[in-house]
This record gives structure tokens, sequence and C-alpha cells, in this order.
């Protein structure tokens, strides 16, 4: 309070509520710094690309598109894929 009985003017509501209305600005600014960083963070934990997996995906996928084409059984199909899976682990590094 003053020698007068009025309170100081930055114990007014209108104080308080421009600190908030600063303190809420400066999260949203390194929150827009720090975009980036946040945005990993919330997707999780990265994942290397595995080799392995790419060569089996991509020697599956070409076996799913003969099997639709016609080309190859169901039968066929699964015989393929297994070796298809082991023709990626023996090729590629490990």
């Amino acid at each position: 309070m003053d020698k007068d009985g009025s309170p100081h003017p930055l114990d007014r509501p209108a104080a308080r509520l421009v600190a908030v209305a600063v303190m809420l600005a400066a999260f949203g600014a390194l929150g827009v710094i720090h975009r980036d960083d946040l945005t990993a963070w919330l997707a999780g934990p990265v994942v290397k690309d595995d080799p392995l997996a790419r060569c089996i995906s991509e020697h599956h996928g070409t076996i799913d598109k003969g099997v639709t084409d016609g080309i190859f059984t169901p039968e066929q199909a699964a015989l393929f894929k297994s070796r298809a899976e082991a023709l990626c682990r023996s090729t590629v590094p490990k």
C-alpha cells in the first residue's frame, strides 16, 4: 500500500493479467523456436532404416503383385516369400 492507502500499481489485477500474458507469450515463443525438437519428441524414438526389412518388403511386394496378376498361385507365393527372405538374410550385411 502507498502512503495514501491505495494499492501499489503492481498489485492490481491488471498488472497480474499483463504478467500472465507475457508469460504465455514467452512460452509461445519458446514453442515456435523449438518446434522441431518438440515434434521429434512427440513422434517418439527414431527408427533406423533397416536394410533387411526393406529388402524383404521389396521382394514380398513383387511376389504379391505376381499373385494379383495371376502369375503365381498363393502356394507358390508362400514358397517364393520364404526363399526371398532367405536370400535377403544371406545378402544383406548385418
